[in-house]
Order: structure tokens, then C-alpha cells, then sequence
């Protein structure tokens, strides 16, 4: 017998998500309120996207990989917005990464096991490494690899680094392409 976990599409607060035709859900996610998730992006096998607290937001072509959980912060009398999480097109992040509340601009990359807390920020073509953690307030500049934890400056990337992350992502969508046709041929004969 072969099993096949469904997904979860889960409405809450009155926001149901709203994810792209193109956008590819693996089996076993659990996507629950105010989340919006772009074109060609691609959630992995069992990752966590809870928008209760605030809103997500996961740009076209971003890929979440397996078991990573996406949260954000709720708004509080001295920050009534809140920290949402934004994260943008292009980004690629790592299995079992931890993103709650906050920015990840286009070109991101987080390593797998890293941990982005509340009012970061990594911009376009910054990297937080493997096991890293970025806490509260942190920014990554452009180009900019932090790593550790705490997470601090380690170098700036080179341009075969950046342009690697790049064959990334567009290697992520070829193989939810794979993966989506591979669910849609049904499980093999026993």
C-alpha cells in the first residue's frame, strides 16, 4: 500500500491562501491563513507556512525546502504592524530553515537548519549560512554571507557564488515541474 499525505490548505481569520496555478505544494504541507504564494514557486515536503498572526508573502520562482516552518509576529501596541514575513522572488531556503517575521528580498539565500528571527532582513544576493542564526533586527547587506550563532559578517560573496544560487533556483523549478508531474502519473503499480 503506498500512502500519500495530503496538503493543507487552511482558511483562518476569515483569509483563506491564495497560491499561483503554477506554484507547486508538495504533499504534507500545512498552509494555513493570510499567505500568498507566487508563480512557479515551490513548497517542499512537509514545511509549515502559518499566516495567523500576520501575513506571508513568498514571490514567484522561491523555493521552500523540505520541513522548513514560515511564520510571522503579531502586531503589539509598540509595533502595530507587527512583523509580517516578505519573502521575495528568487530565494532559495534551505531544508528545515526557521523564517518568522521577517524581509527576504529577491535573491536571497538561507542555508538549510538557519533561523531568521523577527525584523530581519537579508537583501538581494546576501547568504545566511548553513545552521546559521540571524537574530532580531539583523540585516544582511547585498552580497554579504553571515554564519554562526549568533551570526555575524564572515565575507563578501563572489560573483560564481551568486551566480551558483542562481542555477539553483532555476533548478528548483525544473524539478517541481518533475515532482508535479510525477504526482499527477499516481502512484506505481504494486
Amino acid at each position: 500500500m503506498i500512502h500519500r499525505p495530503e496538503v493543507s490548505i487552511l482558511p483562518f481569520g476569515g483569509k483563506l491562501p491564495r497560491i499561483h496555478d503554477s506554484a507547486f505544494i508538495a504533499p504534507g504541507c500545512r498552509i494555513i491563513g493570510d499567505v500568498e504564494i507566487g508563480p512557479e514557486a515551490s513548497v517542499w515536503y512537509n514545511c509549515v507556512i502559518r499566516g495567523d498572526a500576520n501575513r506571508i508573502v513568498i514571490g514567484a520562482r522561491t523555493n521552500i525546502q523540505d520541513g522548513s516552518v514560515v511564520h510571522c509576529d503579531s502586531p503589539k501596541p509598540q509595533r502595530p504592524e507587527g512583523f509580517p514575513t516578505i519573502i521575495g522572488a528568487d530565494v532559495l531556503i534551505g531544508h528545515l530553515a526557521m523564517i518568522h517575521g521577517c524581509v527576504l528580498d529577491d535573491r536571497a539565500f538561507v542555508g538549510l537548519g538557519a533561523i531568521v528571527m523577527d525584523g530581519c532582513r537579508i537583501a538581494s544576493d546576501g547568504m545566511l549560512a548553513a545552521g546559521a542564526m540571524l537574530s532580531p533586527g539583523k540585516v544582511i547587506e547585498p552580497r554579504q554571507l553571515w554564519m554562526g550563532r549568533p551570526a555575524k559578517y564572515a565575507r563578501d560573496l563572489s560573483d560564481e557564488a551568486v551566480a551558483d544560487m542562481q542555477r539553483g533556483v532555476a533548478g528548483y523549478v525544473e524539478n517541481a515541474r518533475r515532482h508535479r508531474a510525477a504526482q499527477a502519473d499516481g502512484p506505481a503499480p504494486a
